[in-house]
């Protein structure tokens, strides 16, 4: 054999010294994800290829590394894509909707999900893109309030900061159901929305005159409707979210928009996270199709495009339930994240469960974990409880590996306070039986 003996294009081989930096990496957002309430899975690598290819994927799905199923024989005369039956997972969601069907009846009602592993996608290595490539994600499933994009954002943004990237990091944040209305006020039919979608996210990049020229040219919009977009999306890049703004004036298409519930999701986020930066992007898209509701992305000033995002996706848990599941994800570029960080020199557990049944309890919960964390609790996580609290609800909160439950009266009046007693919050915690 001659030559030089390398890893397969596109994938990567690790030295003991880059792979103990890269654990190092992972264990800050396992550690930080983890105490947060959030709930460590395992999928396979491969799922069967119509579930891959599903439709909400997005390019993703031309990228998907094919797998032909065994024991055919070769002169049966059978074509390429009737051999096919697996599929490597070109990313973690997907196979993450799939489990939650399969175990729904093992799990809590309400799902906090973190989950990590490599996914593959057959697209032409390049600096920064790669064939084999590791994830991290957090998903909130079974939760249809807004108080799970502000979990997700603030249990995202306290990883950011452990790992020190928050003081170069901002939040962008924009809705899909906006970006739809802003397309239908621009005259722009609705089936071309997610091309539309693809160019606008181009605005940046490569400018407002090429975008126009784009949307026209592949027959997107006319003319004076692209302007008109274009117009529109630029006049409203400078606003800054307040908590009761629930509407946006846009002159250049005559009309005023809903914007959901992103003002509120961003002063919530602030509260709990005062020193998180959130800019309200409307060129703001994510790539995935499943996106129903708020989108983010945290980009970080070094890496010259996001290091994680996400967003909330509706509608693929119902895919195989036949019934919709609210959900929300955010995945962690962790590639680009292992190559910014730098961390600093490297010591009976508490894990306390706040228990929540309404919105406004969960809202209250989230202004607490951390401080029950700095007073001596090794985790605090929320949990949602049934309507009429029972035994069950703490055997599965102690099956979930919590040995405290901390109850709404217990603990709403001291968030209300704004400068409760951590201490004296994990006393009244009700302890569990293992």
């Amino acid at each position: 054999m001659s030559g030089k003996i390398v890893a397969t294009r596109g994938m990567r081989d690790f030295l003991p010294t880059e792979k103990t930096w890269r654990e190092r990496v992972l264990s800050v957002l396992r550690d930080t994800h983890t105490s947060l309430g959030f709930m460590e899975i395992e999928t396979p690598a491969l799922e069967p290829i119509e579930r891959l290819q599903s439709g909400q994927g997005g390019e993703n799905e031309k990228m998907i590394f094919q797998v032909m199923r065994r024991g055919l024989d070769p002169q049966a005369g059978i074509l390429p894509a009737e051999a096919v039956d697996l599929g490597l997972r070109y990313d973690l969601t997907l196979p993450l909707t799939r489990y939650f069907a399969s175990h729904q009846a093992e799990l809590p009602n309400v799902f906090r999900a973190f989950q990590t592993g490599p996914v593959w996608r057959a697209e032409r290595p390049q600096k920064g893109r790669f064939r084999q490539f590791n994830q991290v994600d957090i998903d909130i499933l079974g939760e249809a309030s807004f108080s799970a994009e502000v979990e997700i954002l603030a249990t995202a943004w306290s990883a950011v900061t452990k790992l020190g990237l928050d003081k170069d990091s901002t939040v962008l944040i924009n809705d899909r159901r906006f970006l739809r209305d802003l397309m239908s006020a621009a005259g722009i039919d609705g089936d071309k929305h997610d091309s539309a979608f693809i160019t606008l996210d181009k605005l940046e990049k490569i400018g407002q005159e090429a975008v126009i020229k784009e949307l026209v040219t592949h027959q997107i919009a006319s003319e004076s409707q692209a302007e008109s977009l274009v117009e529109a999306v630029v006049s409203i890049s400078a606003v800054v979210l307040e908590a009761d703004m629930k509407t946006l004036e846009i002159s250049a298409l005559q009309t005023e928009l809903p914007i959901y519930d992103l003002g509120e999701i961003a002063a919530q986020v602030g509260d709990i996270c005062p020193d998180i930066k959130i800019k309200f992007t409307p060129t703001l898209v994510r790539g995935m199709g499943y996106y129903t509701g708020p989108i983010f992305e945290v980009s970080h000033t070094a890496s010259g495009s996001s290091i994680c995002g996400g967003g909330r996706y509706d509608g693929v848990v119902g895919r195989w339930l036949g019934r919709d599941v609210p959900a929300v994800g955010f995945s962690f570029g962790f590639e680009r994240i292992v190559d910014l960080v730098s961390l600093p020199e490297q010591g009976q557990q508490l894990k306390v469960a706040l228990a929540y049944q309404k919105p406004h309890e969960a809202l209250a919960a989230l202004h607490l974990r951390e401080g029950l964390l700095s007073a001596g609790a090794s985790n605090a996580g929320l949990l949602k409880a049934p309507r009429k609290m029972s035994a069950g609800f703490f055997e599965q909160a102690a099956s979930l590996g919590y040995n405290r439950v901390l109850l709404p009266s217990r603990y709403l009046e001291a968030a209300e306070q704004g400068n409760p007693d951590f201490a004296a919050l994990l006393e009244q915690a009700r302890v569990l039986e293992n």
